[in-house]
């Protein structure tokens, strides 16, 4: 194949990316910009493997069948309740693979450079015949691809492990750094800074410098990540979105593949932009994300006075079958307990009697941006009573009854009410301002963010506790 068909086919794959991008935006348009995704990247694939350069094809073709394979299994044992930590594994995959590229460009650059200096005649084949090609301000130019597609990527591997880790609940959620803080970080990124130019220079040991630039790159990742609260790891699952896409970038430039560079331009473009609005659906500085370390206190949390008083079912029906409109706030317990399908006949139930039921979704629900949408549309509820936090707010305080499944950190009042709260100045769902709040919990215990819930202590809020899906299940019949 000539270079005509692969430049061809990587501007549609671009274009059915962008297709694919753009349609995730909406619910009814994200199944179909799935399959603008997947073909776009099966095109992408096929392309790079006929096109120039190509060769090994029994080694090329058993990679991609165990890349494959690998993801078949993936996706079929992965609920959907661990993809925000299946997420966080792929952008480690991601960094991993730049920091793999780059070394390997630097052993191909100084193969060709002893080469030609030593004047041996070599023949090369692959991307070292491309760089016989290039001028020395080409190869400085080069160089500094690779050591930025190292540096990021190798900040991008150890960050999204650490990430995955703290999602799965592997490692402690509450930041934790060493002594001395941002300031090892900084210290950590100058000494990358120097090196870098050592590398680009020439001068001294361009192997040593590289391998020491990945292992403070490996420091800064681990550290930074560490440095951030649980309650904050969907932004950082985001913004390591972004630092994936720019290390992808950095890779195709390295290549001189000019679909990768689009592609991780798009994909680091799109989780800043996606990082920065949750910045602001969480009240945090997006510089403050980028550097890390945020969600510390600076004196004790206010204490919670009252009990949690529990209700059965049958108390919870009666407050329903008078009610006339229903808030339900839907969250991670609610994923974990797979009750998106009890929830929507619970919906129809009520709906069927007249009432106003709506859903009021956080930002940052189910520990992933857009989690309890897709929960929500494959159990069928409707597009428009979905509504987003800022929508719907307003509405709690003239709402007879809301109802709390399996959420815990977006309803807390604490955001509000205590400065000295980890989550101080989120923006919260208001669900205690409703007339009567029933919360769906497994136990007494705190959220993902292990910070107390001052909601649950509350004159008109009662605690329906047990498993979501049992519950409802107990619930159903009871509503007339």
């Amino acid at each position: 194949m000539d270079f005509g068909f692969t430049t061809a086919a990587y501007v549609v794959a671009a274009i059915l990316f962008i297709l694919a991008l753009g349609g995730l935006s909406g619910q009814e348009s994200a199944k179909r910009a799935v399959w603008y995704g997947i073909v776009g990247m099966a095109l992408a694939v096929i392309a790079t493997l006929m096109g120039p350069g190509s060769g090994n094809w029994f080694l090329s073709l058993l990679l991609v069948g165990i890349g494959g394979a690998a993801g078949w299994v993936i996706a079929q044992r992965v609920q959907m309740t661990e993809m925000p930590q299946l997420v966080a594994a792929m952008h480690s995959l991601v960094g991993l693979a730049a920091v793999f590229v780059g070394f390997n460009a630097q052993i191909e650059l100084a193969r060709v450079t002893r080469a030609l200096r030593d004047n041996t005649g070599e023949v090369f084949r692959g991307f070292a015949e491309v760089l016989t090609h290039k001028t020395p301000a080409e190869l400085n130019m080069l160089q500094i691809e690779v050591v930025l597609g190292v540096f990021i990527g190798a900040v991008t591997f150890t960050g999204s492990v650490v990430a995955f880790g703290k999602l799965a609940g592997k490692i402690d959620g509450k930041p934790s750094q060493l002594p001395g803080g941002h300031m090892l970080n900084a210290a950590a990124a100058a000494g990358s800074l120097l090196l870098a130019i050592l590398y680009v220079a020439g001068a001294g040991p361009a192997m040593l410098w590289l391998i020491v630039i990945t292992l403070l790159a490996l420091f800064i990742g681990y550290h930074l990540i560490m440095g951030i609260g649980g309650a904050d790891m969907p932004v950082v699952v985001s913004m390591l979105n972004s630092y994936s896409g720019w290390a992808a970038a950095a890779i195709g430039f390295t290549l001189g593949n000019d679909l990768l560079i689009v592609v991780g331009a798009l994909v680091g473009s799109s989780g800043a932009i996606l990082s920065y609005i949750m910045c602001k659906a969480m009240n945090r500085h997006f510089v403050s994300v980028i550097l890390g370390g945020f969600g510390g206190t600076s004196g004790p949390q206010m204490e919670v006075d009252g009990e949690m008083v529990a209700i059965e079912a049958d108390g919870v029906a009666a407050a329903l079958n008078e009610a006339d409109s229903v808030i339900i706030v839907p969250g991670y317990g609610m994923a974990v307990a797979q009750a998106q399908g009890a929830v929507s006949d619970l919906v129809k139930k009520l709906r069927a009697q007249g009432k106003d039921v709506r859903f009021a979704i956080h930002p940052v629900a189910g520990r992933l941006p857009g989690h309890m949408n897709v929960l929500l549309a494959e159990a069928k509820v409707p597009y428009d009573i979905v509504m987003e936090m800022d929508e719907i707010n307003d509405d709690f305080p003239s709402t007879d009854v809301a109802i709390v499944i399996g959420s815990n950190d977006i309803v807390n009042p604490a955001a509000q009410d205590d400065p000295n709260s980890p989550i101080a100045g989120m923006p919260v769902l208001e669900v205690w301002k409703a007339k009567q709040v029933f919360v769906s919990k497994r136990g007494q215990g705190t959220g993902y963010s292990g910070i107390e819930n001052p909601l649950f202590f509350k004159e008109n809020t009662r605690m329906f506790y047990g498993d979501a899906k049992a519950s409802l299940d107990k619930l159903l019949p009871q509503i007339d």
